[in-house]
């Protein structure tokens, strides 16, 4: 919604002072020199990045006009389902978990926090080291490497979209360039015509120019910083849970694990210590699934 607001004031804004200092709008219409530039774009960018780069940018894009993935709400959900989990397991030990990890999506525990279940990525990393941490004796810091390392990996390619967007964005003023130089070719080429159809053909070629700076700033540039923020909001979850399970390991106590795992959250989604304390409260309170 706010991407659509965004393109809206921008382009409100530079046609609309473009149309009140007497410009005449139709002149800005030049579908072949915008059929140049984003064709040419669209060409590089199929050239410049693998199948599965393509693939997860155009899978990634609708994300930019949907709201966040996870709030306050949601995570308070994965820190209760976590304290459920680690209560349990201190209670009862490690292999009590070993039926809720095979199965989560039929264990009991799993069932209340639907939005872990709906996230597969999330759900894979808790249940893989959660298996892990119950199959024996392991080193915290080793632990924390292999964390770090699959983190990375998903950071990586979770930023993959918004780079390849960029580098789109970045070419786009070149190609305007290229169409503006094309029309200054024809223009040339057709230096007989009468000079009213030869000052129309020298704007046309100079819209290129304005179409290339305005697609890259104004609409494309902004679009790849937005898949940059939602790349980075995707890695928080995981951090979360990383803090919790490191701290149980290190032998804190549930109610404290799950306030290392709070402290990593973005200020404006993380829940208050009071909040924390209620959602915890609540996990001896059977939910509705």
């Amino acid at each position: 919604m706010f991407v659509i607001l965004g393109w809206a004031i921008v382009a409100g804004c530079v046609i609309g002072s473009y149309v009140l200092e007497g410009g005449h709008v139709l002149a800005l219409m030049q579908p072949f020199e915008l059929m140049c530039i984003f064709g040419a774009a669209a060409g590089a960018f199929v050239v410049s990045n693998p199948k599965k780069t393509l693939g997860a940018t155009l899978k990634a894009i609708p994300t930019c006009f949907a709201g966040s993935k996870y709030n306050k709400e949601k995570y308070l959900q994965i820190i209760a389902l976590l304290y459920e989990l680690l209560q349990k397991s201190r209670k009862e030990g490690m292999l009590s978990l070993e039926a809720d990890v095979e199965s989560p999506k039929e264990s009991p525990i799993f069932q209340k926090y639907p939005v872990v279940l709906a996230d597969h990525h999330l759900l894979d990393f808790i249940v893989d080291y959660l298996r892990m941490m119950s199959s024996g004796n392991l080193a915290v810091h080793e632990v924390q490497d292999l964390m770090d390392a699959e983190l990375n990996t998903h950071h990586a390619e979770a930023a993959v979209p918004g780079t390849a967007i960029q580098s789109m964005a970045d070419g786009l003023p070149a190609f305007g360039i290229v169409a503006a130089v094309m029309g200054v070719v024809h223009t040339m080429g057709s230096i007989g015509v009468p000079p009213a159809e030869l000052g129309e053909m020298i704007a046309a070629a100079l819209v290129g120019t304005f179409l290339g700076i305005l697609l890259s700033y104004g609409f494309i540039g902004p679009l790849a910083s937005v898949l940059n923020a939602k790349a980075k909001e995707a890695g928080k979850p995981f951090e979360c849970v990383k803090c919790v399970l490191l701290a149980a390991m290190g032998g804190y106590a549930p109610t404290v694990a799950v306030e290392f795992g709070r402290k990593v959250l973005f200020s404006v989604d993380r829940p208050s210590f009071e909040e924390l304390e209620e959602a915890v409260k609540a996990t001896k309170t059977p939910k509705a699934a």
